[in-house]
């Protein structure tokens, strides 16, 4: 389970790239250093991935074909800056919304607006995604647990303050590129529930 709060973004290198299987290494922070063992989960833009190995400060991951077909993941280049977050752990303070790093699309920024000490992001949506996204509900984008501002028939924006954009990488987007996002699960399975009720007859 993760929060939703990035603890910091860091540039990926990539170990090895086979066919449908990339092998990905980042330094970790001391913090994420302590008592890190292999098998644990670390969240890299908002996905969940296994720790293979771990050499001085480092952690690497293998990411599989379904992995790089759905997320982001798959089009990252050596250098690339990502959002990292360490699985909670009993006792830590949830600040965000519970997160299981299961990312369920891409969508593309399709619009930044830059107010004053703020900014505001929109990116495009399908009907299929629009009917998880629910005016100041949740969102997972590229792991940051996010509110959800405006939502219109194809596109959604979310409000960031000087300290999101400093701690992630959504200071760095631009218009066309592509976030992993995680719906709120609660949402999720209250909304997926009722249409097989109302698909059944019994709404």
């Amino acid at each position: 389970m993760f929060s939703g709060i990035v603890q910091n973004k860091t540039p990926i290198s990539i170990e090895r790239s086979l066919d449908q299987l990339k092998t990905f290494s980042i330094e970790l922070t001391q913090r994420q250093q302590t008592d890190l063992q292999i098998g644990a989960s670390i969240a890299l833009n908002g996905v969940c991935l296994t720790v293979t190995q771990i050499v001085g400060g480092r952690a690497y991951f293998d990411v599989m074909m379904e992995t790089l077909r759905i997320t982001n993941l798959g089009a990252l280049q050596k250098g690339d800056i990502i959002n990292v977050e360490r699985a909670a752990r009993f006792g830590d303070d949830i600040g965000g919304h519970s997160m299981s790093g299961h990312v369920s699309a891409c969508i593309a920024v399709s619009k930044i607006e830059y107010p004053e000490n703020n900014r505001i992001i929109w990116f495009s949506i399908d009907p299929q995604q629009r009917k998880y996204l629910f005016p100041k509900g949740f969102v997972g984008l590229n792991g940051c647990s996010l509110t959800i501002g405006e939502v219109t028939q194809d596109q959604f924006n979310v409000y960031l303050i000087p300290e999101t954009l400093s701690v992630t990488t959504f200071g760095e987007l631009s218009e066309g590129d592509q976030v992993n996002i995680e719906y709120d699960a609660q949402t999720q399975a209250i909304v997926d529930t009722l249409e097989r009720m109302k698909e059944d007859g019994r709404l």
